[in-house]
């Protein structure tokens, strides 16, 4: 397991993020999916939850320091892990970070950013209703509503375009591409995804890592307790699947896509110095955390073969 520790440190984080933006939120959230990693694969070499932990002390102490300006927010990414008014025991109601969500799930905010931090979110405060606590609760509810009209996300188009926001994308009419009718059609069309796309070098709307989390989330959701969310979520889900579909491989500009030879649930893969260039350091926890959520729903053994192989261009 994960030390506990963790899970409290990580919703601080969160509480706490909106003070300095809503990027801020990948550093909590980062640290509670690393402790519910750690939850959900308890049967795993003790080495693994060791490694996990390591990066958690690195994503406390600041090494991934690149989502806000510290100095303009007037607050440290160290800071973020400070206590949120730990001597307000009183207990909470999760409906406001709910009601927050509710708003704006339907639509694409930042990559699925919204939903991804608080699906986490309302994770930990279900299982941990000790930790529900309205400072704790409307922190996170700030968090939450500052994602309200923000942009789609960016993909790269190729050096002669260059970067475009989702609202600058002309998509082409998907008439293949029906709307989900429920949770389990958008996990297959993101397992798809994962199998026939890890290996291409695409850049942008978060790539994998999020189209991964983007979905693990509205599964959570769903699973604790709030189907009306989930089932507005969809439709985010399938514009963000739209988007990465219409991003060129770029391998020839950028280079190829590399690969992980060691799966992170192997005690080797922590050992040495991982590649933490690309904010891996961040999602490399969150992704294996909402991969793992993901793969639950793979019932065929080859199929899921086939997912776990791909899953390693995301570890690299």
């Amino acid at each position: 397991m994960v030390d506990f520790e963790y899970l409290q440190k990580g919703l601080w984080g969160l509480a706490n993020a909106h003070r300095a933006g809503t990027m801020a939120g990948h550093l909590g959230a980062a640290v509670v999916a690393g402790y519910f990693f750690g939850e959900d694969q308890g049967g795993l070499d003790q080495r693994v939850f060791r490694g996990v932990e390591g990066e958690l002390d690195r994503v406390m102490q600041g090494e991934e320091a690149i989502w806000f300006n510290a100095r303009k927010a007037g607050i440290t990414p160290q800071e973020l892990f400070d206590p949120v008014a730990p001597e307000d025991t009183k207990p909470a109601s999760l409906k406001p970070i709910a009601s927050a969500l509710e708003q704006i799930a339907g639509s694409l905010q930042q990559s699925g950013h919204d939903i991804i931090f608080a699906s986490i979110a309302l994770r930990a405060l279900h299982d941990h209703p000790g930790y529900a606590t309205a400072p704790v609760v409307d922190g996170i509810r700030k968090l939450t509503e500052a994602f309200k009209h923000q942009s789609e996300g960016r993909g790269y188009y190729g050096q002669k375009t260059g970067w475009l926001s989702g609202q600058q994308v002309t998509l082409e009419s998907e008439t293949q591409f029906p709307d989900y009718k429920h949770t389990r059609d958008m996990v297959q069309v993101t397992i798809d995804e994962l199998i026939q796309t890890a290996s291409t070098r695409k850049q942008g709307f978060g790539g994998l890592h999020h189209l991964i989390n983007h979905a693990a989330a509205v599964t959570e959701i769903d699973r604790f307790g709030f189907p009306t969310i989930a089932r507005k979520a969809l439709a985010a889900h399938h514009r963000h699947v739209r988007l990465w579909r219409s991003l060129p491989n770029v391998e020839q500009e950028l280079g190829p896509v590399t690969k992980s030879d060691i799966d992170p649930r192997n005690p080797e893969y922590w050992d040495g110095m991982l590649n933490r260039n690309s904010a891996l350091l961040t999602h490399r926890i969150k992704t294996l955390y909402g991969y793992h959520t993901l793969r639950r729903f793979i019932e065929d053994d080859a199929r899921r073969k086939l997912a776990d192989d791909a899953f390693l261009f995301l570890m690299n």
